[in-house]
């Protein structure tokens, strides 16, 4: 129920407004959702937007294991709130490899460009 939410939704959602959304099929504590939630990030069906603090479903059919090279990127638009899912192999593959000659050891990246669609900015114009 929570990624049908999700999936339905036109932009982000935070736990709290996915709860108020799934009172009336028995969803009643914030734990119900965020476990719901984190399994569904842990098996690649939704993202987590940190700059907003909320979940947005996956838009790209992409395997999302560590040991795919496949960067995701998010482009969140400030004004009408659209997020758009960009994926991309051999920049990710580039950006392991970046981290990796330093020796440190990622175990997240999270890139999100935060700005104007260009929907809101042919309106702006």
């Amino acid at each position: 129920m929570v990624l049908d939410k999700l999936e339905a939704a036109r932009g982000p959602l935070s736990a709290y407004t996915l709860l108020d959304q799934l009172r009336e099929h028995g969803f009643r504590a914030p734990l119900q959702v965020y476990r719901a939630l984190e399994v569904l990030v842990k098996d690649g069906f939704v993202h987590r937007l940190e700059s907003l603090n909320a979940f947005v479903a996956c838009s790209e059919p992409h395997d999302h294991s560590h040991h795919n090279h496949r960067m995701t990127a998010f482009a969140i638009c400030d004004t009408c709130g659209q997020v758009i899912e960009m994926s991309d192999e051999l920049v990710g593959k580039q950006l392991d490899d970046w981290v990796g000659s330093t020796g440190f050891v990622a175990k997240k990246a999270v890139i999100e460009f935060r700005g104007t669609c260009a929907k809101c900015a042919a309106i702006a114009a």
